[in-house]
């Protein structure tokens, strides 16, 4: 009985569109080929068989892979992902059959074989069984940045890759929060990604291209293409931004960003973009080396924590003057932080029509609470320690009315190397009303390098372990402390109260 060696498979990149940017690889392995398959619509014609037609052979075999449906509805039980599947299935048993009687199958790609391919579901279905091979491709996203003569990205900035099917607010989340970006699929979602544009601040930017090196190429500013032209062989471009020179605008604006706790990974994608779009970031020279290189050409002034009053009349003077200014805030800018010093001058009548809006941020109670546990579940009250813009006596009230309330207490910028005795004149007047053993969550420098969370007992609170970068939750009377399996104390507070 003769044994068949099993054929090889081609996974055949061709590029955008012109035959002359195929690879060598690829004119080769349609060369060896025995059987020739492409995927086409219902009405039969493919695009990847139309790049690679001079190399197709009269001895060929081809195999035409047509889809059932493309974007319409379908009565299969498993809707448009199960009548997809299917034709998967169907699709890969076809070319298996050619592979197991010892023929070469090389399957045609427009672009790159696994990027938004078709022909990665053939891959994921026989590259484990058979010898493949597979050719890469110029991508669309490539002959885009190549037509348009722009470069995508430069030096760190970061280029995103987006299917324009995703719904509206995602894109916006993505196109805001990146440097450079490239959406696809575009046709029918057009208008929805134009949309996501405006909204992320980046329509002025962006780009159109249609049909990259095929016939009937065109590219032009995005804002000005009419929606009803554009089909489906067409993508959107935001490319580098590096020297790039800031537009003149009649006048500007003032974001005020909170930055979370720590570094880049608490910022939300739309204090990012924020980050990213701005012409100056302003702010105390601590938070501003938390955020990330964004942008070159950017313009940072950095300044000391205690003069909030000078820096924000500093951005609104450029915001004045047509700069986009992004104040920077740690934590939430409205939680102790820079948006009442930023809307407070912002309420000057020389200031009154200078654009300001705040982003919030994670603030340092919830991320030390989520570090713990769940010791904010029910009522709590927020003080913060410090005397310099409100007396002493003022906290001392407010901590006695908030631990009379039976209210869990998160205690912002609890000491200083200026300020000692807070805290302990803190922990003595809530012994006079809380438990010893009321559960305190002693919080260093939340998702930063130092991180320390500690839950330890309110007569056991030392006030010379806390600074600055410290924050304190002090437990209700009905808060908990259990030391779990792995030898870790969390804390949390029962929603039900009683």
């Amino acid at each position: 009985m003769t044994t068949v060696t099993p054929g090889k498979l081609y996974g055949v990149g061709l590029g955008p569109g012109d035959p002359n940017l195929m690879t060598v690889a690829a004119v080769k392995a349609i060369a060896e080929a025995d059987v020739i398959a492409y995927h086409s619509a219902r009405h039969g014609r493919s695009i990847a068989r139309s790049i690679a037609a001079e190399h197709i052979r009269e001895d060929h075999v081809e195999e035409r892979l047509m889809y059932p449906l493309t974007v319409e509805t379908t009565d299969h039980p498993g809707g448009y992902r199960g009548a997809l599947n299917d034709f998967y299935e169907e699709a890969s048993a076809r070319l298996a059959a050619h592979l197991d009687a010892g023929r070469t199958v090389a399957v045609l790609a427009e672009g790159d074989p696994l990027f938004y391919g078709s022909y990665q579901h053939m891959h994921k279905r026989l590259a484990d069984r058979y010898d493949t091979t597979v050719i890469p491709g110029v991508t669309s996203v490539s002959a885009a940045a190549a037509r348009l003569g722009e470069p995508l990205c430069e030096a760190e900035e970061v280029l995103t890759i987006i299917p324009g099917t995703l719904p509206e607010d995602e894109l916006t989340a993505r196109l805001a929060g990146t440097d450079s970006a490239v959406v696809m699929k575009l046709g029918r979602t057009f208008p929805t990604v134009k949309r996501a544009l405006e909204r992320a601040g980046r329509l002025d930017d962006a780009r159109y291209v249609e049909r990259a090196f095929m016939t009937g190429e065109r590219t032009e500013r995005l804002a000005e293409v009419d929606p009803g032209s554009v089909p489906y062989f067409s993508v959107a471009v935001l490319p580098s931004r590096i020297d790039q020179e800031p537009p003149v605008r009649e006048r500007g604006e003032v974001t005020v960003v909170g930055t979370g706790p720590a570094g880049a990974p608490w910022l939300t994608p739309e204090s990012r973009g924020a980050l990213v779009n701005a012409d100056v970031l302003v702010g105390y020279t601590t938070y501003l080396d938390r955020v990330p290189v964004l942008r070159p050409g950017q313009i940072r002034h950095g300044s000391d924590n205690k003069v909030e009053s000078e820096r924000a009349e500093f951005a609104l003077d450029l915001a004045r003057r047509g700069r986009k200014v992004a104040v920077v805030s740690g934590g939430d800018p409205g939680v102790f932080a820079m948006a009442t010093a930023v809307l407070e001058v912002a309420c000057e009548p020389e200031y009154a029509d200078v654009p300001v809006r705040v982003l919030p941020g994670v603030t340092a109670a919830n991320a030390a609470a989520a570090a713990a546990g769940a010791p904010l579940g029910h009522d709590y009250a927020t003080i913060s320690l410090s005397d310099r813009l409100k007396p002493w006596d003022v906290i001392e009230a407010r901590l006695r009315a908030a631990a009379s309330a039976d209210l869990v207490i998160a205690l912002y910028n609890p000491g200083s190397r200026s300020r000692t005795h807070q805290v302990a004149a803190a922990r003595d007047l809530l012994l006079e009303l809380r438990a010893p053993e009321t559960p305190v969550v002693v919080a260093r420098d939340v998702g930063g390098p130092e991180q320390s969370v500690r839950v330890l007992t309110l007569k056991a609170l030392d006030p010379s372990e806390v600074d600055m970068r410290t924050l304190l939750l002090i437990g209700s009377s009905q808060t908990r402390a259990v030391e779990r399996g792995d030898g870790r104390t969390i804390a949390w507070t029962p929603r039900r109260y009683g």
